[in-house]
């Protein structure tokens, strides 16, 4: 029995062994999961216990124009913290006094914020402080008080492109425009602040803090022209307060390409302080509203008939004598008309005889027309926001066909229709509008990159050359829209008026929107502009409020881009009621004006003025004028003083003030 106790207990000791052997093999196991395979996890949950993280504003890119000049940046600044629990508390009340005036805070609010945070070694004062703040607050010398750089979004050009670029929030989040468009590109990776805190969650100090994971978000390349934008602002500006009018828009496009080179409305705001403006203003309406396009549509009809074959310019039409019923409705010209070609409906445009031209084109045809050109659809630019537009689905009845065939009835966007104009300016391709040319980052390599895109054809070209030629003849003697011409070139283009239909009635109201829109040099079109004014109240006719600053836009854009005049001379028509030239203030000619010598003018000397003045007196003599860089004018050539021609070539150099 013995031995039999003994071999048991042996065999118990071994048991007993290999059960603490794999115990510890277990614990050796589980501690080598935990300190060697988990030891990342592990380190970060301690860092997340002791260490605490302030997030700092992140950088964003840059957004430039087609020519690298900046449009939104990110500057540095200084953001103002305190540290309450490294101040001594009777020193709170003086330091409160002497910082709260320079951080816009109440005293009592500032010394209340201090002591009910004693505990803590960080609380924000204030955030992006101004240089001149900053250093103000260091020369007081006041103790637990510092600073952090953080970036706020500053722009530099104020309401040039506001609709455009948009602006950003605090955060900062994009809010409208590109900034929100791109606001996942644009956007930096956030940067922290890192202070360590105690067991129970204090904070110990701000020793060694350090900023991590802050780097710049990718830049954003535009096709806008930040000079042709600043030329459509100013001329729309104009067009609306001297009419009277409740707010304009203009669009720029390549005609050949869809790159928008302007896009502009007024009123404007600045994206700096954009919340000092009312909604009206910071709403784009170039992308983000319809509206009636009137005689502007006339060219679509003309041009979808001629296509069809169902009018040829041989045809001519009967147009009643100025009122003419149709479906239940009656419908008027301007002026009491007889028998018109097809080219002098639209040179005239004439509702009668655009009204018989769809009947002969019908519903179906015709519809198909208009979606193929792109009414009734988003031409997908990258901004947010756009409008679709409409366009009569179900059975159109004759009064429905013949107010659509004037551009009644039916809504587009802005974009819409320059895109439908620049598909007959392009030899009838219609391209899709864009704004963004290249996504770069930090370093400047390409990460990506935006061309020209063709959505489809939509005429002939033989058709597209026939429009051309009769767009010209609305812009030449006897046409609606001579105020639009540009001398040296022909421009193709329609004058719109459409009435406005009242939100709350749904009827059409006594108010109107006046547009031009068209394409220039006619021959070898290279911009297509629309201008629009809504609600003018010195006349409502297209030719008289918005033709004139079309031709403004159009006559300073060419020059700017250096656009030489077509070779066969087009005399541009003369307005009925020409207006003697005024003479100069003598404040105008000290701001460039090109003083007249004995024999020819002379260039006047235009070191120390912005973009905008050298603008000026390129508007006032016509000339071609390449802008570098951006600030105030430091080089020039020619020399001030040496005598120069309009086709002379002249550029000015600029550079930021010291």
């Amino acid at each position: 029995m013995k031995p039999d106790r003994e071999k048991w207990g042996r065999i118990r000791i071994k048991m007993i062994g290999c059960l603490f052997a794999l115990l510890f093999a277990a614990v050796l196991s589980r501690a080598f999961y935990l300190q060697i395979i988990k030891t990342d996890f592990w380190v970060a949950l301690a860092e997340r216990q002791i260490k605490k993280t302030i997030p700092l504003t992140p950088a964003r890119g840059t957004i430039s124009d087609r020519n690298g000049l900046p449009l939104a940046v990110s500057i540095e600044m200084d953001s103002c913290f305190a540290e309450p629990a490294g101040m001594d508390r009777d020193s709170i009340p003086e330091t409160a006094a002497r910082l709260a005036p320079l951080i816009e805070m109440n005293r009592q609010e500032l010394e209340k914020k201090l002591l009910d945070n004693r505990q803590k070694h960080f609380v924000w004062l204030q955030r992006r402080l101004t240089p001149d703040v900053t250093k103000r607050i260091r020369a007081l010398e006041l103790d637990g008080i510092g600073f952090v750089k953080e970036t706020k979004r500053f722009y530099p050009n104020s309401e040039v492109a506001a609709h455009v670029v948009g602006f950003t929030g605090l955060d900062p989040e994009g809010l409208e425009g590109i900034e929100k468009r791109y606001d996942s590109t644009i956007l930096g990776n956030m940067g922290y602040l890192v202070t360590e805190r105690d067991a129970l969650g204090r904070d110990i100090s701000l020793k060694g803090a350090v900023v991590r994971n802050s780097s710049r978000g990718n830049n954003v390349t535009l096709t806008l022209d930040r000079n042709i934008q600043y030329i459509a602002e100013k001329e729309l500006a104009k067009a609306v307060t001297d009419n009277g009018a409740k707010s304009g828009m203009a669009v720029v496009m390549d005609s050949q390409t869809g790159r928008i080179l302007a896009m502009a409305n007024y009123p404007t705001f600045n994206p700096n302080s954009y919340f000092r403006f009312p909604q009206f203003a910071l709403r784009n309406h170039v992308v983000a509203d319809s509206f009636e396009p009137g005689s502007t549509f006339k060219v679509l009809l003309i041009s979808a008939a001629l296509e069809e074959k169902v009018v040829s310019l041989k045809d001519g039409f009967n147009c009643e004598g100025g009122s003419f019923g149709i479906g239940g409705i009656t419908i008027h010209d301007t002026h009491k008309y007889g028998y018109l070609s097809v080219s002098d409906i639209l040179k005239y445009s004439s509702n009668i005889g655009a009204a018989k031209i769809g009947r002969r084109m019908g519903q179906e045809r015709l519809s198909a027309y208009l979606r193929n050109y792109g009414i009734g659809e988003k031409t997908g630019i990258d901004l947010p926001g756009e409008a679709t537009g409409t366009l009569r689905s179900g059975q159109w009845y004759d009064a429905d066909l013949a107010t659509v065939s004037f551009g009644q009835g039916v809504s587009t966007s802005a974009l819409q229709l320059v895109a439908a104009y620049s598909a007959v300016a392009n030899n009838g391709n219609l391209m899709k509008p864009y704004l963004v040319e290249k996504i770069t980052d930090e370093s400047g390599t390409v990460l990506q990159q935006f061309t020209p895109q063709v959505r489809r054809r939509v005429i002939s070209e033989d058709t597209a050359r026939k429009m051309v030629k009769m767009m010209e003849t609305v812009t030449q003697p006897g046409g609606t829209g001579t105020s639009a011409a540009v001398e040296g070139y022909g421009v193709a283009g329609k004058t719109g008026t459409a009435q406005k239909v009242d939100p709350v009635t749904k009827r059409y109201s006594s108010k109107r929107t006046a547009s031009f829109i068209g394409f220039v040099p006619a021959s070898a079109p290279r911009l297509t502009i629309l201008v629009l004014v809504d609600e003018p109240k010195k006349s409502p006719y297209g030719g008289i409020v918005a033709a004139p600053a079309f031709g403004a836009i159009a006559r300073q854009s060419l020059s700017y881009l250096r656009i030489p005049p077509e070779k066969t001379e087009r005399k541009p028509a003369v307005p009925a009621l020409a207006q003697a030239p005024q003479a100069v203030a003598e404040d105008d000619a000290a701001e460039g004006e090109i003083i007249n010598g004995n024999d020819g003018e002379l260039m006047p000397s235009l070191r120390g003025m912005s973009i905008r003045q050298v603008l000026q007196v390129m508007e006032k003599r016509r000339l071609n004028i390449r802008l570098i860089g951006s600030g105030r004018a430091v080089e020039q050539q020619p020399a001030a003083g040496r005598q120069i021609t309009p086709t002379d070539q002249v550029w000015v150099r600029f550079a930021p003030s010291a």
